[in-house]
């Protein structure tokens, strides 16, 4: 059954702060570096030289640790099809790809038109991020929207790797520090940045059809690097995830 707007508490109170447009510089290749380096800095560290014990709850903390990495991977190549992780759009591409491929093997050119027709067609039969009449609920819509995403080619690569990993290094952390963060990162970024924003009916005044978090910095950054406030993402798509922020009123 759809939400109703009234009952929805992340509905934007007011429309979003109008920011201008900031020159880049190499502001977003070093948060996209950070990103990248401290998610591979920890993945090396808990397969190679981290021997968890599983009756204490640090190897679980680490877990949630490597998943907010590796959903900064994503959001990091998803800034990276609007073009605000480089001016250099050479290089903003190669980090879109580099980041999309470390997470799950991800194709950043098949994912960028599908990322614009979001855009373009929000909430609509044409919004390929949306459900269809028959797909409103969590669980249904999240199989709707894997099935347009996840590809054949990604799912052997995933076991591929898997395989390959686990000849080197124990196979519970292989799954435990790199496929479970994998799966519950993705799990996090449609909650937070599809079926929270998206589920339910929106006001007619409503130009992006999409709801925003509370204003929350400190949740806002752990829960989705800001991508909660998606009213504001949709109404400025020309700022990074760390300026999505200054936007929230």
């Amino acid at each position: 059954m759809p939400v109703p707007v009234a009952s929805s508490p992340a509905l934007p109170t007011s429309p979003a702060r109008r920011l201008r447009p900031e020159a880049l510089g190499y502001k977003g290749v070093v948060a996209a570096s950070l990103i990248i380096g401290a998610w591979a800095s920890l993945l090396v560290f808990l397969l190679v030289f981290y021997r968890p014990d599983w009756q204490t709850p640090w190897p679980y903390l680490l877990v949630l640790a490597q998943t907010h990495l590796y959903t900064g991977l994503f959001i990091t190549a998803h800034d990276a099809m609007h073009g605000v992780v480089s001016p250099h759009r050479r290089l903003n591409d190669a980090l879109g790809l580099l980041t999309a491929g470390l997470f799950a093997f991800n194709w950043f050119p098949r994912m960028l038109p599908k990322h614009h027709a979001h855009h373009r067609h929000v909430a609509t039969p044409d919004d390929p991020d949306y459900h269809d009449a028959r797909h409103p609920g969590f669980v249904p819509w999240f199989i709707r929207f894997a099935w347009n995403y996840v590809t054949v080619w990604q799912v052997l690569l995933m076991a591929a790797t898997y395989n390959v990993l686990k000849l080197f290094f124990p196979a519970e952390q292989v799954i435990a520090f790199w496929m479970i963060p994998a799966v519950l990162a993705t799990l996090q970024l449609f909650y937070f940045g599809t079926y929270l924003p998206h589920r339910g009916e929106h006001a007619p005044d409503n130009p992006h059809k999409s709801r925003s978090q509370l204003r929350q910095h400190v949740w806002a950054f752990v829960s989705c690097y800001f991508f909660g406030y998606h009213y504001e993402h949709h109404d400025q798509p020309f700022l990074p995830w760390w300026r999505l922020w200054q936007a929230k009123r």
